[in-house]
């Protein structure tokens, strides 16, 4: 237990680390800046009729369950994370459930099985019940009393989450536990089951007025529109915002029995019992099935137009998304906030340090401020094979990708034909990232115990024209991250070509937007003894060629495991030597240093050198005397 515990706080302290550093440059967005719903819009000093014009505040960042990307949901340690990590005014979300005594928890779930351990204390107790018209079997509140639930610990939901803190007791919250023990800004209280309490002889309305007695609750969202209707006279709007929720629009709403896609075509309807709608963000943005990101759709200005806010969910940093996002959470939430038609007034997210990073930290940057921002600070941003997350590796496709992402350094790991020609490829090994598997080339497998322990086909057994006769694939290990992988034929069609260095550079030499290209060769000293293939000279004649042994804007950088290779580089000033360290290493000995300072500028470690993991976390960092 207590491992466990020394681990949360490890945890907490490296986040607000991070944190600090991610938004200690905030600045702190003017209402100016902002299309949102605010309350000026809605009191008449501002007309909605063009909602481009709208002066509004900041989104709202709402906290699902606190900080339930890491921690369980609810827990008290998901809470505090959250408001630790996110803008000042962050709203923390609680799903209330009603115990058999009429107490209001937190719980994420209806069935108390997908957030607790349940299962282990009350094993032999499971009900199956109508929920929404499907039986579901499980462990409900509704068979317990909030004593009994006491003895119950929250857990991560989420199976591909981490479950290392499921074993610190975070116990079940009360929403007045949220409130007292928490002290958020601002309390959203989602009740999505009402019908189903009501089943049981429990009274969702009875209970969510009793609070608001004792509590300023600030938000109130429900998928069902008898609920909200029911309460809708007994708040002030100025005080509590009902929200009515949108599921799935071919999901049926309980109350109407319509579809909630049918409900959102009439809007005027809403406004009669709700401030705002909260949305799945696919209605925003919708994709299609292979993960394109698609046209939005006016759901956002035409709520604005009706004086309904507009809140968005489904925001998760760890489940796949668009793939226009390069894998970025940053970029998708600034497709919500800052896209120059509209914005969402927020976002629900289970990770809300990111949101709050978008907000405060990258919405409304302008194209000046990115570039004196880029200028001051020094680090270079060098690809790896292109934007090789996005399209297959060493394509023109994933080069230019990287250039408009303004990389610094365009990199080409060299592999050489059979005929001597240097190409641009990640792997020695064909198959690690073409179609030769699939090619007449099959019998060309061997096995080189020099390269790697298992058979390939390699590069130096094929000529040029065999080379350029391949199609590119993504690379195995990130096959599923890769967008060709799965893009439709039109797609693919363009853009998958193999390049020779000749190419690499031809591309490259006339770029203004970067300061350098990186050279990456390996295996020379095999391709040379056991091939007579000199990639040295290769390089060489290429670079020469190309112009890029003469003094010019951009730099050359030369990099390899192997220092003797460094060594033949270094007669020439213009060249930038870079060793590769190919292990991890804890610290450098002086000696060592000085060693390889002999042949080279720079060094490149694996990041498990400077950030060691430890059970996926971060731990720590070491320090590198370099």
């Amino acid at each position: 237990m207590r491992s466990s515990r020394t681990l949360s706080h490890v945890l907490i302290l490296l986040l607000l680390h991070s944190v600090a550093v991610a938004l200690v440059s905030a600045q702190g967005s003017t209402r100016s800046n902002w299309q949102t719903l605010s309350d000026q819009v809605k009191s008449g000093l501002i007309s909605t009729s063009n909602t481009k014009h709208l002066i509004g505040f900041p989104p709202l960042v709402i906290a699902r369950g606190g900080f339930s990307g890491i921690f369980p949901d609810s827990s008290s340690a998901a809470y505090n994370l959250a408001l630790m990590t996110s803008v000042s005014d962050a709203t923390v979300w609680c799903d209330v459930q009603l115990t058999k005594d009429g107490v209001g928890i937190c719980p994420p779930d209806l069935n108390l099985n997908n957030a607790t351990n349940i299962n282990y204390v009350f094993g032999n107790k499971t009900k199956v019940y109508l929920v929404n018209g499907v039986p579901t079997t499980g462990w409900f509140s509704v068979d317990y009393t909030l004593d009994e639930l006491t003895n119950l610990s929250l857990t991560q939901g989420v199976l591909s989450r981490t479950n290392k803190f499921d074993g610190n007791l975070f116990q079940i919250l009360t929403v007045e536990d949220v409130e007292t023990q928490v002290k958020p800004p601002s309390l959203w209280l989602n009740i999505q089951h009402d019908a189903f309490f009501t089943q049981h002889n429990l009274s969702m309305r009875n209970f969510v007025l009793s609070l608001s007695r004792r509590v300023i609750v600030n938000y109130i969202s429900s998928p069902e529109v008898g609920f909200l209707r029911s309460i809708t006279t007994c708040f002030n709007p100025r005080i509590t915002k009902l929200i009515f929720r949108f599921l799935e629009q071919n999901e049926i709403e309980p109350s109407m029995n319509q579809t909630y896609g049918l409900l959102l075509k009439n809007l005027t309807y809403i406004k009669t019992f709700a401030s705002g709608i909260l949305v799945p963000k696919n209605y925003i943005w919708p994709v299609d099935s292979i993960l394109y990101l698609q046209p939005h759709t006016s759901i956002v200005t035409d709520a604005h137009e009706e004086g309904l806010e507009v809140f968005a969910s489904n925001f998760v940093n760890d489940v796949p998304f668009s793939f226009n996002y390069s894998y970025d959470p940053l970029d998708e939430y600034l497709k919500f906030i800052d896209n120059g038609d509209f914005s969402v007034d927020g976002v629900v997210s289970d990770f809300p340090i990111t949101p709050s990073a978008a907000i405060d930290c990258f919405a409304h940057v302008d194209k000046n401020a990115t570039e004196q921002a880029h200028s001051t600070v020094k680090t270079l941003v060098i690809s790896k094979h292109g934007a090789s997350g996005d399209f297959p590796a060493c394509t023109d496709l994933a080069y230019n990708k990287a250039i408009s992402d303004r990389v610094d350094v365009l990199d080409c790991p060299v592999q050489i034909s059979k005929d001597g020609i240097p190409f641009c490829l990640s792997s020695i090994n064909l198959i690690d990232s073409t179609t030769v598997a699939q090619s007449s080339f099959l019998n060309f497998s061997t096995t080189i115990p020099e390269i790697q322990s298992a058979s390939g086909i390699f590069t130096f057994s094929l000529t040029e024209n065999d080379i350029k006769s391949l199609t590119l694939n993504c690379s195995s290990n990130i096959k599923s991250r890769c967008r060709l992988q799965i893009a439709p034929k039109s797609k693919i069609q363009t853009g998958r070509v193999i390049l020779t260095l000749t190419e690499f550079l031809a591309l490259t030499k006339n770029q203004t937007s970067f300061s350098g290209i990186l050279i990456i060769i390996e295996n020379a000293a095999y391709l040379a003894e056991k091939q007579g293939l000199d990639v040295t000279d290769a390089v060489l004649g290429a670079l020469s060629k190309a112009g890029y042994d003469k003094p010019g804007a951009q730099k050359v950088m030369i990099q390899s495991t192997n220092s003797s290779v460094l060594m033949q580089f270094r007669e020439n000033n213009n060249f930038e030597i870079v060793y590769e360290v190919d292990e991890t290493i804890r610290d450098a000995t002086n000696s060592a240093v000085e060693d390889i300072k002999a042949f080279a500028d720079s060094v490149v470690i694996k990041k498990a050198s400077v950030f060691p993991q430890n059970s996926a976390f971060l731990h720590g960092t070491l320090a590198m005397s370099l």
